[in-house]
């Protein structure tokens, strides 16, 4: 089996797993689980977590050159090989746009409405979970509840900082970086789409304009060679009957 179409199997039982970790991470870090449930919610993580290590394994062992593939790839290593960091452990969640990106349709609007839109939900929901998993219990915090942690999240995704809410502990203000850079790459991503998109409408404009007013051009010239060629005719019979 080739690490494509091993990619291309795997892809949507990966998305499956990565759901079910969010949904126990949620349900873990909202509900302030204790006891045999959040027992119970941790050895969910830890199933998933080691399914996304034998994923990282496979496709290392079915890459075509391993030493190169290992390289581009030492961020997936970093991911399965730090499964107590919980918030890096989210970035498994990838899986989730990469299906998404593909599933959508492949016109240019579609990939600007659907799957940046999705991803910016994700980054927040993401973002507001690992920012309310290591600030909520910490001292003098100010993200206490999952309302303000959504509240934190669109505002910082968005580069507007309020500065009501902010993380205090050095995890939190980690986090903060990366939702900050992703927003800057998510709203670079709408503008380079949206200009994309102008410009080609603008084009497609352009030449339907030009065609548009070829067409009468086109009838003029077709009219003037069939009365120059009647004039040609008419010159022809006027010599001929010179000459008789």
């Amino acid at each position: 089996m080739t690490q494509q179409r091993y990619r291309d199997i795997a892809e949507w039982p990966l998305m499956g797993t990565a759901l079910v970790f969010l949904a126990a991470y949620a349900w873990q870090v909202i509900g302030h689980i204790e006891g045999r449930q959040a027992d119970v919610l941790e050895g969910i993580m830890w199933i998933t977590w080691a399914i996304f290590a034998a994923d990282y394994a496979a496709n290392l062992w079915l890459a075509e050159n391993r030493k190169h593939w290992f390289i581009l790839n030492l961020h997936e290593l970093l991911i399965v090989a730090l499964p107590f960091f919980r918030p890096l452990r989210l970035l498994r969640l990838v899986t989730l746009l990469s299906v998404l990106h593909r599933t959508v349709g492949e016109t240019l609007r579609g990939r600007v409405v659907t799957y940046v839109a999705g991803s910016a939900v994700l980054l927040v929901f993401v973002g507001a979970l690992a920012v309310l998993d290591v600030e909520q219990n910490a001292p003098d915090a100010k993200i206490l509840t999952f309302g303000d942690a959504a509240w934190w999240a669109i505002t910082t995704i968005t580069t507007v900082g309020y500065g009501d809410l902010f993380p205090v502990t050095p995890i939190g203000r980690m986090v903060a970086a990366a939702l900050m850079m992703s927003g800057i790459a998510v709203l670079g991503v709408v503008t380079a789409s949206i200009a994309s998109w102008l410009v080609q409408r603008v084009e497609e404009n352009t030449e339907a304009a030009v065609e548009a007013a070829e067409v009468p051009v086109r009838t003029e010239v077709r009219e003037l060679l069939v009365e120059v060629a009647a004039l040609r005719r008419e010159l022809a019979e006027l010599r001929s009957e010179r000459e008789l």
